[in-house]
């Protein structure tokens, strides 16, 4: 090395020595100010601590979930009802015979693990959950419910194209049960029921499945299209309703304005369903049980 290039190393020698020192400060106040607890900006203790976070699983409440866009507000169809303790003469107890039906002869299918999940106890920002179920949810199959449970029977792996409810009813009345409710169907993508969501996958935004129960009717044969409407439900279809939905709001926190549509959680407005759906149908069954109250 020449002589003339000895004061460049120099400098530069002495330029990483103040680098350091300034470092070597930094580093004596952030342990400073995390011994004497300091407030204020973050300390170096906090910054580190920040890094070593798992970016999708911070400690608890340390990041605020998004909260859902602003929606209408639901406001149910059903009018004032008549609330009725127990269930109601001939009717009710006819109605409540198949509430019984649904504890001593059930009707199920296991549908492919890639179509549920499980109910999160904590959001994707670590922020802690309440996972019971709380909204009922109606959809409608569109085609026939052989065809439904074979789609909820077929993997799919890819998270678009995953769905499933906790129950379909046929045009007969038979009401299938697909999932326990304490497991999470995929029934509603990107969803909010008066403000409240739950964001599991911060890439798709919110939805209600994490703390809804969701059941489907059988389209009649018009309906199998996009129309807006087609002939309705049965009579069959609206006594397995009622039932099924009186054996929720019995385990479950659910009064009956919190039985919504797909069509009014849906933050896409791609959803209608259920079509031509007859709330009076549904509501004059539920007061026979004693739901209503």
């Amino acid at each position: 090395m020449n002589l003339r290039q000895q004061p460049l190393v120099l400098a530069g020698v002495a330029a990483a020595g103040m680098v350091l020192l300034g470092v070597i400060g930094w580093i004596s106040r952030g342990l400073a100010d995390a011994e004497a607890g300091s407030s204020g900006q973050a300390s170096l203790l906090e910054l580190l601590e920040e890094v070593r976070q798992p970016p999708m699983a911070p400690e608890p409440g340390r990041r605020q979930a998004p909260g859902p866009p602003p929606a209408t507000r639901w406001t149910s169809p059903m009018q004032s009802p008549r609330c009725v303790a127990t269930a109601d003469g001939a009717e009710g107890q006819r109605l409540r015979a198949l509430v019984d039906q649904l504890h001593s002869a059930p009707l199920r299918v296991r549908i492919h693990p890639t179509n549920y999940g499980t109910r999160f106890s904590r959001d994707a920002f670590g922020n802690p959950l309440d996972p019971t179920p709380r909204v009922v949810v109606l959809h409608e199959t569109v085609y026939g419910i052989g065809s439904a449970i074979n789609t909820f029977l077929t993997p799919h792996p890819r998270d678009e194209d995953q769905v499933s409810y906790h129950a379909v009813i046929g045009l007969d009345g038979k009401t299938v049960l697909l999932l326990e409710p304490e497991q999470r169907a995929f029934g509603a993508g990107n969803s909010a029921f008066r403000g409240q969501w739950v964001v599991t996958n911060p890439e798709v935004g919110g939805s209600v499945n994490n703390f809804a129960l969701h059941v489907s009717l059988e389209t009649p044969l018009d309906g199998e299209d996009d129309g807006p409407s087609h002939s309705g439900y049965t009579p069959e279809q609206y006594d397995a309703l009622a039932a099924l939905l009186a054996d929720w709001m019995e385990r479950y926190p659910i009064p009956p304005d919190h039985i919504t549509t797909h069509r009014a959680v849906d933050l896409g407005g791609e959803r209608s369903d259920p079509r031509s759906f007859d709330w009076r149908a549904l509501q004059t069954r539920l007061e026979s049980l004693g739901a209503m109250c």
